[in-house]
């Protein structure tokens, strides 16, 4: 791998976790935007795929992929080459002398796995790449530390929820230090990590923002009408703590028996099959259909089959909690009335009764309180599916956040061509 000489290194590698994902929409609309903008992007993953499909976005992105050993020992010949490499770069006795550092205070065969990573991703990385970009501010920017380090080269990064909330503070105020810049996509989440930084200014609010071009407007919806139909709910998201599918499942079960509903959850999670076995024991089951992950097509096509959208996020025993998630953007870009909790920074986008209903995370009783009103309401549903939507085309477009992103990755080539 060289990196001096004439040759340009403009080149931006983006870092993350595993690619492509079903439930990382948000950073796919992103890498294809950045394309289209004529930023040259490649990507590495520290995890291959596992998902049985991908969105039609993943099929449009053409910066190649390229993915570091998932488990060292899994590639122990690629592993060894990475680090006997690594370790003649000026910048290794740097980044194993930080690595020592955080491993001390980390002592874990994660710690241990990331700067192995990072020895393989210094030895790998391509001549044109002049900048490390991590998504996510866990492992990837771990990686990504590490590899700068030893490389010589600046690096940034992408915060957005489980990252910021999981991560030990020592740990984030030691790469807010090391990066050049760090965006994320809540002002939540931005205050938190302005807060750990010696220098705030690092740390800007950028929204994700949707697609809208993927989620165009839908066919007019008729008004709802109570005729005594089956309202069809919907929730999407992993079968994870924070989504609180628990809760959505105790709230149901609690409605009254004249309550007419059907549910339709889209994802998949670890916590699927004890959430089937709940819903069983709460003699809901029949009512509940479990896609499991889904394309985004298909998903869009459910929100607009649906008649209310139900989310009920919570913060996990972990601290792991909810951003802003994107398919409440999703679901209110197509008109449907959306009913969530006050976690994570959902209240950057909903209006609890203007825009959308809010209720307390971890309380079954409100829940299901708002579910019996939305659903023997339908004249509501439609008013706050008609604000919702209003409301995302006209703040929540990722044109801005592009624009911003772009500006930034833009002005790297031509110092990086310079050198």
């Amino acid at each position: 791998m060289a990196h001096g000489g004439a040759e340009r290194r403009d080149k931006i590698a983006i870092l993350l976790k595993g690619y492509p994902r079903l439930s990382e929409t948000f950073i796919a609309q992103e890498i294809l935007a950045l394309e289209q903008r004529g930023i040259p992007l490649t990507l590495v993953s520290l995890r291959h795929p596992t998902d049985p499909s991908v969105h039609p976005v993943h099929r449009e992105i053409t910066a190649p992929v390229s993915y570091l050993p998932e488990y060292l020992h899994d590639e122990p010949s690629r592993s060894l080459r990475g680090w006997s490499h690594a370790r003649r770069l000026p910048g290794y006795a740097t980044a194993r002398r930080v690595w020592l550092a955080d491993l001390k205070r980390d002592p874990t065969r994660n710690r241990v796995r990331r700067f192995g990573q990072a020895c393989v991703l210094a030895a790998e990385l391509p001549p044109d790449v002049g900048w490390l970009h991590a998504h996510f501010l866990h492992t990837p920017a771990s990686v990504a530390r590490y590899a700068a380090m030893m490389t010589s080269l600046p690096w940034s990064c992408s915060a957005h929820a489980k990252d910021i909330w999981t991560t030990p503070d020592w740990e984030k105020r030691e790469k807010l230090a090391d990066l050049e810049w760090l965006v994320t996509c809540t002002a939540t989440g931005c205050d938190h990590l302005q807060s750990l930084a010696a220098e705030p200014a690092r740390v800007s609010l950028v929204y994700h923002g949707l697609d809208l071009t993927r989620f165009p407007p839908p066919p007019e919806r008729a008004p709802s009408a109570d005729d005594g139909a089956t309202v069809r709910l919907l929730t999407v998201g992993r079968a994870v703590e924070k989504k609180g599918l628990d809760l959505l499942l105790d709230a149901l079960a609690v409605l009254p028996a004249t309550s007419d509903w059907r549910l339709t959850h889209i994802g998949g999670g670890a916590l699927l099959g004890a959430l089937k076995r709940q819903a069983e024991a709460l003699g809901i089951a029949e009512r509940i259909d479990w896609l499991g992950p889904q394309p985004q097509d298909a998903v869009l096509t459910h929100y607009r089959a649906a008649d209310l959208f139900v989310l009920a996020s919570r913060v996990a025993r972990d601290g792991d909690r909810d951003g802003l998630p994107n398919v409440l953007m999703e679901a209110q870009s197509q008109g449907l009335a959306c009913l969530a909790t006050r976690a994570g920074a959902i209240e950057e986008l909903i209006e609890s009764e203007r825009t959308g209903l809010l209720v307390p995370p971890d309380d079954a009783s409100a829940l299901s309180a708002a579910l019996q009103r939305l659903i023997v309401e339908p004249a509501l549903r439609d008013r706050l599916g008609a604000a919702g939507m209003a409301k995302v085309r006209n703040d929540f477009s990722m044109v801005a956040g592009i624009d911003d992103l772009a500006a930034r990755f833009g002005d790297l080539a031509p110092a990086a061509a310079a050198e």
